[in-house]
C-alpha cells in the first residue's frame, strides 16, 4: 500500500514538473513572438516616417493649335451680333461709365490676370457675363501652366470697354478703327499674346520661359473655351492680341 502511494506521488510530481516546464516553454515562445512583432512594427513605422513623398510628376505636353488664324477665325460681323445681344447701350464717356455700375463690372488687376498699364484707349469695365469668361480664361491658363511645369505668368488684358469719346480719339490715330467696335458694348476684351506678367516667387528660382511657349499654352486654353461656346475669338496679327467677345 505504501509502495502504491509512493509510486502515485512520484507520478503526480513528475506530471506537475512536466506541466510547469510546458508553461515556461510556451511563455518563451509567446514572448519571442511578441518581441518579433514589436520589432517588425517598429521597423515599419520607421520606414513610413523616413519615407519621402513622391513629388515627381511628369508635366503635361504642350500641343497648342495647328493654326492660330484657322483656330480663331471669328470676324467682326460674327462678334458684333453677340456684342449687341449681351452688351450695354454704348457709353458716352468715362464719367458716364462710373454711373452705370449696375450694368458694368470693374475688372482691375487681380490674382488671375493683369490690366495693361499702357492701356489708354479703353477702360476696365465689362458686363458680368464677359467678366466671368475673362476670369475663367485666366484661371484655366494658370492651371494649365502649372500642369505643364511652366513658371507662372498672368495674361495681360490690353483693351476692354471703349467709350464713344475713346472711339473718336482712336480714329484720329488709327484710320482702321471701327466706329462699330464690339468694345463699345462691354462684352469684348483683348488679351495680348506677345506680352505677359511674370509672377515671381520669393526665392526667384524660376527658369526663364519664352513668350512663344506662353502663347502656345494660351492658345490651348482659348480653343477650349471657344469650343465650349463661351465666346468668339479672333486672332489679331497686327494688334498682337486675341480679340474676344462673350456669347
Amino acid at each position: 500500500m505504501r509502495r502504491l502511494k509512493k509510486k502515485y506521488f512520484i507520478a503526480t510530481f513528475c506530471g506537475f514538473v512536466i506541466v510547469l516546464a510546458s508553461i515556461k516553454w510556451t511563455g518563451k515562445i509567446i514572448h519571442s513572438s511578441n518581441s518579433s512583432s514589436t520589432v517588425a512594427a517598429t521597423t515599419d513605422t520607421a520606414r513610413v516616417s523616413n519615407a519621402k513623398p513622391n513629388t515627381t510628376r511628369k508635366p503635361n505636353r504642350i500641343y497648342s493649335v495647328p493654326s492660330f488664324s484657322k483656330s480663331f477665325p471669328d470676324l467682326q460681323e460674327t462678334q458684333i451680333i453677340s456684342a449687341r445681344k449681351w452688351g450695354v447701350k454704348p457709353v458716352r464717356n468715362r464719367e458716364e461709365a462710373e454711373k452705370r455700375k449696375k450694368e458694368l463690372v470693374f475688372i482691375g488687376s487681380n490674382p488671375y490676370y493683369k490690366i495693361d498699364s499702357l492701356m489708354s484707349s479703353s477702360i476696365p469695365y465689362l458686363v458680368p457675363r464677359a467678366a466671368n469668361v475673362l476670369e475663367t480664361i485666366a484661371r484655366n491658363y494658370l492651371d494649365s501652366l502649372y500642369m505643364k511645369g511652366i513658371p507662372m505668368h498672368k495674361i495681360l488684358v490690353s483693351s476692354v470697354l471703349r467709350t464713344e469719346e475713346d472711339i473718336i480719339r482712336l480714329q484720329k490715330i488709327n484710320v482702321n478703327a471701327s466706329p462699330e467696335s464690339c468694345h463699345r458694348f462691354g462684352t469684348t476684351f483683348d488679351i495680348a499674346y506677345n506680352r505677359y506678367h511674370t509672377v515671381s516667387p520669393p526665392d526667384k528660382k524660376w527658369r526663364s520661359v519664352q513668350n512663344d511657349t506662353l502663347k502656345w499654352v494660351l492658345a490651348e486654353v482659348l480653343r477650349d473655351v471657344r469650343n465650349q461656346k463661351l465666346c468668339h475669338i479672333k486672332y489679331e496679327i497686327k494688334q498682337g492680341c486675341f480679340h474676344i467677345t462673350v456669347r
